[in-house]
């Protein structure tokens, strides 16, 4: 009985062994077949990267009065009660400049309202808690854009000025004649710079 039971167990064991000893040999031949699939589907590719920079090029013009200094940027006008003047400042920017925030900024001395009225141009929003202030999203473009300041490129005289206001004007001196100051500025709108992920802090950056 003894004999006979040993007999049986022994079998069994030698089977299991040859079992995976097969089992074996076929997963190194299946991963031979698959490496060599492989080797013959090998490709390579090369990208590179060159980082240049982004630009933002504007101008702001006005055609001359022709009153003697050949500069525009000092014009001079007379008044005469109810009649308008061309002033005819505009922004430009550039081709191939980024997208930017365009901003004017008119600067009126404190007697221009007694003497001058005048609108901004279409197309500027005026910056809220910044008196003179307005501003416009540019989209950068392989074109030049330009952009009139004031509506019509026109201020007007009041017609309640009088000829006795004038003459208080001459008598102060030159230096105290209204005046009209236009400046630009544009900065980078990029919604990836903290600095700049909004209109009021792009103009906060121009006032540092």
């Amino acid at each position: 009985m003894h004999g006979k039971d040993n007999s049986q167990k022994s079998e069994p064991k030698r089977f299991g062994v040859k079992a995976l000893v097969l089992t074996g040999a076929l997963t190194l031949a299946l991963s031979g077949a698959i490496g060599g699939t492989i080797a013959w589907l090998i490709s390579e590719e090369t990208v590179t990267n060159t980082f240049t920079y982004g630009d933002i090029n504007i101008t702001l013009t006005e055609t001359d009065t022709d009153d003697g200094d050949d500069d525009p940027s000092t014009n001079t006008y007379d008044m005469v009660p109810g009649n308008s003047i061309t002033k005819d400042p505009k922004v430009t920017v550039e081709a191939d400049s980024e997208d930017c925030w365009l901003f004017v900024k008119l600067d009126e001395s404190e007697n221009f309202e007694d003497f001058m009225t005048y609108s901004i141009a279409d197309g500027w929003t005026a910056l809220e808690n910044n008196e003179g202030v307005y501003y416009r999203i540019i989209d950068g473009s392989d074109t030049v854009q330009e952009f009139s300041v004031i509506a019509n490129d026109t201020v007007t005289v009041l017609d309640t000025v009088t000829k006795e206001m004038l003459n208080a004007l001459d008598a102060d001196g030159a230096e105290n004649y209204p005046t009209l100051t236009v400046t630009a500025y544009a900065v980078q709108r990029d919604a990836e710079i903290d600095a700049i992920d909004t209109v009021e802090e792009a103009w906060a950056l121009t006032q540092e």
